[in-house]
């Protein structure tokens, strides 16, 4: 299994795990991306967040698992839910990227991407993935620019997702 380091997963920003300490920090990005919570079924709370920061895939422990934030100084910018070898051991699983809205527009969270993708690259992951809301305009145009393809739909509980690739 493959090691990540999230500090070396961008060279612009500091990078940490996230704990139950930093929900609050969570939800305020959460709360400022209302789009996303419009095709989805995920909740901006609290729980859902500390929920989140356990939840894993079939096979996965929590040593796979890297929930973590992208820091500008002290203040929590973008949070990455990273799950690694899911499916299969040469793929990188994203479980959630979400940006703090202030840094939005500017090319910040794409620029967050491709060094994560770089990184995981270099330590030898084939592929990165990911589900999209299906119908979710700025998560999909947001994710097909930064070079994710989509694979399939496919039916998550009430949801339906688009589970979309990028080969590294």
């Amino acid at each position: 299994m493959k090691q990540i380091d999230i500090q070396k997963l961008t060279e612009t920003y500091d990078a940490r795990l996230l704990g139950e300490e930093d929900a609050d920090d969570i939800l305020r990005i959460m709360h400022g991306n209302p789009i996303f919570y419009e095709y989805t079924t995920a909740k901006a709370e609290r729980d859902a967040v500390i929920e989140d920061m356990k939840a894993l895939p079939p096979g996965k422990t929590a040593a796979d698992k890297y929930y973590f934030g992208f820091f500008d100084h002290d203040q929590l910018i973008a949070v990455m839910d990273l799950i690694n070898g899911y499916p299969d051991e040469e793929t990188a699983f994203i479980g959630f990227f979400m940006m703090a809205a202030e840094k939005q527009g500017r090319g910040a969270g794409s620029h967050l991407v491709q060094d994560v993708l770089k990184e995981l690259e270099r330590l030898g992951f084939a592929k990165a993935r990911l589900c999209i809301n299906k119908g979710n305009p700025q998560s999909s145009h947001f994710w097909y620019k930064n070079g994710f393809v989509p694979l399939k739909e496919t039916a998550r509980g009430v949801e339906t997702v688009i589970i979309a690739e990028r080969i590294l």
